[in-house]
């Protein structure tokens, strides 16, 4: 139980930046400790979310602005950890396309022109998506793609293989029933949140990631974390463009 409560703790030390304490008797690297932050991935994004929404909440007076406000603190609260993957992504596809190689591109600790050129356009279509949910006031919307693009990811855990040594051990513990009890116990919070209408948005979600992973993964020939962060930043785009037009 304590192995489940310290994946807790890690998962939001890891893709968050609240402050989380930890023992120095914490073994972080046992895979108990990361098949249980693997489960309770897609609570970061409901967490990061709430905290969102309750900055809105606070800034609402301010109309527009505070919608603008609020899309960026979303990005500020993961520390901007996906989007740094989309820079890194994009330099290693257009490096291939150079016949370099894009392991070793994307590795490399320095942004060239095209990613910093990609991951700007990304976090504008991401805020404006954002605006445009909460213009709506479509909050469980906002909510439900947080925690699906989330759940697609583990999805992915499940099903890929990747050319990285911390996602590999994550992987060694982190097993079907895992991933059908975080489903579970994620899609009855989605529900409530959403209505049955989680139900086709979660499905749309689990295909969208694993096909972008699919094609991303051919392009550069293997998967990373990085991938796993570009895949993370599409899928909730797509799933609010989705939501928008289909129930705004």
């Amino acid at each position: 139980m304590y192995d489940f409560y310290l994946g807790l703790k890690f998962m939001l030390s890891y893709f968050t930046i609240l402050p989380v304490r930890f023992k120095e008797s914490d073994d972080l690297s046992s895979p108990a400790v990361l098949a249980a932050m693997l489960f309770w991935l897609p609570l970061g994004g409901l967490a990061l979310g709430v905290l969102s929404l309750l900055v809105y909440r606070i800034l609402f007076p301010l109309e527009w602005l505070a919608e603008v406000v609020t899309g960026v603190v979303y990005l500020m609260l993961y520390g901007f950890l996906h989007t740094e993957a989309i820079m890194d992504v994009a330099d290693a596809l257009y490096a291939k396309h150079s016949g370099k190689d894009p392991y070793a591109v994307i590795k490399e600790p320095t942004v060239g022109a095209m990613g910093t050129l990609w991951a700007g356009a990304v976090v504008l279509l991401k805020v404006a998506t954002i605006v445009y949910l909460l213009s709506y006031e479509a909050y469980g919307l906002f909510l439900a793609a947080l925690m699906i693009s989330r759940l697609g990811l583990l999805l992915l855990f499940l099903t890929q293989r990747f050319r990285s040594t911390f996602i590999t051990t994550m992987q060694e513990r982190f097993e079907k029933r895992h991933f059908a009890a975080s489903v579970v116990f994620f899609g009855i919070i989605g529900v409530l949140a959403l209505g049955w209408l989680f139900v086709p948005l979660l499905l749309s979600g689990l295909l969208i990631t694993y096909l972008t992973a699919t094609l991303l993964g051919k392009k550069l020939g293997f998967l990373n974390g990085d991938v796993l962060g570009t895949t993370l930043e599409t899928t909730e785009i797509i799933l609010f463009l989705i939501g928008g037009m289909l129930w705004l």
